[in-house]
């Protein structure tokens, strides 16, 4: 069987992206590397690519030059988490404190990571997570 690699790209939806894009660009520091009507395309760390899609503004078939992008959508408080070095966990409580983002719960996890746990503008649950939360990680 072949390899597979890693995971290239995650998903959320989002309502509106005067709301949400101003998050992630200005609390998350992420850098946009795409956006058109339905979504914004970020960078995260170079190793993959989180895409904020307008809530339903995908439900038909996307054709592209090179095919077609099947339908797809989400509703509700999804889950995502993001990696960061254990020597910043510290830097990141205070950038969230600074935004008025509120740490929901926090987590020492058995084989030594941590992670926080905070809502963006849309309910979705992001998590930040040192190495150590799971095996290879």
């Amino acid at each position: 069987m072949p390899d597979l690699l890693g995971v290239l790209e995650t998903c959320l939806y989002v309502e509106e992206f005067e709301r949400a894009c101003p998050f992630y660009e200005q609390v998350l520091g992420l850098n946009s590397i795409y956006r058109d009507a339905r979504l914004c395309a970020y960078d995260v760390g170079g190793r993959g690519v989180l895409l904020l899609f307008l809530r339903g503004g995908s439900l038909a078939p996307t054709p592209l030059p090179g095919g077609t992008v099947p339908p797809h959508d989400g509703h509700g408080p999804v889950h995502m988490a993001l990696s960061i070095a254990a020597d910043t966990l510290a830097d990141w409580e205070a950038r969230l404190a600074e935004a008025g983002v509120a740490i929901e719960s926090r987590i020492k996890w058995p084989r030594g990571g941590e992670s926080i746990y905070f809502r963006d503008p849309d309910n979705h649950v992001l998590e930040l997570a040192t190495p150590g939360l799971w095996p290879g990680y």
